[in-house]
């Protein structure tokens, strides 16, 4: 199931509001979100449902004994055992298939992988359970006694199959004892309809000039499709990616920071206009927020930051960043890609960067992302190639370039909207209403008004079309 759905927007969040609300009991609310999530997670495959529960039941069980033997060495164990049991998980149903073939390719064998299908969010909730371990073997917080409070963290729907990483830390007030208001229901619901609409209006209106680019899963492209592209309509192929990825993740998390907002959880921020970056460093302080700060967190820092061998903790950092994202070489190539470049700004191209005008240091940024779309897009290392030179090869296809001219006419206003809608609009227009409205009965109905119609908008688009892909959910 997906937020973007019209089951999900008039029968599964209606009918959990109602239950959870209808009650008071704190212990029933969790129990309610405990089966949503569940109901939700196992919509599609029932079977992994078994794999979160186990999971969980595991890191809930090795956390209390890790706390009961703090500061000795069966603590430092029980860590090991935690990390050795989600890599692990990870390993055989995530990257088995990359192994094996990777093993057969460098000796010559000719192993078979089982070729698991993939668990939906398993990268997400395993590195809930094992940040959530590392931070009770640290001491930063108290494990939880009572595992249904811990089995909602991990399965909390709102976060469990795409994220934002949820951190047990920031939320451990709310798990136990949360108040949840009107105030935080109703701006809850505008930030998911504003998710809704990034996702529904933006990224799958994006994902469908992408296919035609590009090609996808259910379509690919072939190697006579491309050559029969011109250059240009290469890149506005892979542009048309930048926008659908960044729209529908951020939309995503969105809905989910709104969603837990209606159930009394403050969950922070997973992007922060990462478009409007002026260098690749703080392009990845604005994406993915939540994932950057694991990284750092629980990798880059234990392995000694910037104090020791930073350039090989960086390559540590930007491997493992790539190879997360999917088991496939480029998305390891993908990684080492941003890894030269925050390199090269770390020893060197800030401080240049610091002293030109700001657009110029803009136009480097966007230069060096969108070309790394590609990298991340093709999992094929031969189309991969074929549309790198593509890319650069500047020339006509046999067309030329008229289809691609009323394909940017007929989308005009549609993109100026996602290019608007890249900056930082949103958030200065509501503050120079916010500063003007005095009556608070005006700004709730122009607040109601405004989701009301971003609904009706997405709604009217999900009846009217099929196609409805969901990036991350690979991951």
């Amino acid at each position: 199931m997906v937020f973007a759905s019209l089951i999900f927007l008039f029968l599964f969040l209606p009918l959990n509001l109602f239950l959870y609300y209808s009650s008071k009991n704190a212990k029933w609310r969790n129990w309610i979100l405990i089966v949503f999530s569940l109901c939700f997670y196992g919509w599609g495959e029932p079977i992994w449902i078994s794999l979160l529960i186990l999971s969980s039941l595991f890191d809930w069980g090795n956390a209390l004994f890790i706390q009961k033997h703090h500061g000795t060495k069966w603590a430092k164990i029980g860590v090991v055992v935690t990390v050795t049991f989600n890599l692990a998980l990870l390993a055989t149903f995530k990257y088995d298939v990359f192994i094996v073939d990777s093993v057969n390719s460098a000796l010559g064998t000719s192993f078979t992988a089982p070729g698991y299908a993939l668990p939906l969010g398993i990268s997400f909730y395993t590195f809930h359970t094992i940040s959530y371990v590392v931070d009770v073997y640290r001491g930063d917080i108290k494990a939880q006694k009572n595992f249904p409070n811990f089995l909602m963290y991990v399965s909390l729907y709102s976060s469990l199959v795409a994220g934002p990483i949820i951190r047990y830390a920031h939320v451990e007030k709310e798990i136990d004892s949360r108040k949840e208001t009107l105030r935080d229901f109703s701006l809850g619901i505008s930030r998911f309809c504003i998710g809704l609409f990034k996702k529904v209006i933006i990224a799958n209106i994006a994902a469908e000039l992408v296919r035609k680019y590009m090609g996808d899963n259910s379509d690919p492209l072939t190697m006579v499709e491309l050559l029969s592209l011109s250059s240009w309509e290469a890149w506005f192929g892979l542009t048309m990616f930048a926008i659908q990825i960044y729209f529908d993740f951020s939309g995503y998390s969105d809905m989910a920071i709104g969603l837990g907002r209606m159930f009394g959880f403050h969950f922070r921020e997973n992007f922060n206009y990462p478009y409007i970056s002026k260098s690749i460093s703080d392009f990845w302080r604005r994406w993915h927020i939540s994932l950057g700060s694991i990284f750092r967190d629980y990798v880059y820092i234990p392995l000694g930051g910037n104090k020791k061998n930073t350039y090989f903790n960086l390559l540590v950092v930007w491997f493992l960043t790539g190879l997360w994202h999917g088991p496939s070489w480029n998305f390891i190539f993908w990684g080492l890609y941003f890894f030269v470049f925050i390199v090269i700004e770390k020893a060197f191209l800030l401080k240049a960067l610091e002293k030109i005008p700001a657009f110029f240091s803009h136009v480097y940024a966007l230069a060096v992302i969108i070309p790394g779309w590609v990298i991340f897009y093709f999992t094929d290392t031969e189309m991969l190639i074929a549309y790198v030179k593509k890319l650069f090869s500047f020339s006509g296809g046999p067309a030329g370039n008229m289809e691609l001219m009323n394909t940017i006419t007929t989308h005009l206003f549609w993109l100026i909207l996602a290019i608007v809608l890249c900056m930082p609009v949103y958030g200065k227009v509501k503050a120079y209403i916010d500063k003007r409205v005095n009556r608070i009965t005006t700004f709730d109905t122009v607040t109601i008004a405004f989701n009301v119609l971003l609904l009706f908008l997405c709604v009217a688009q999900l009846v009217g079309k099929s196609y409805n892909p969901f990036i991350y959910f690979r991951f």
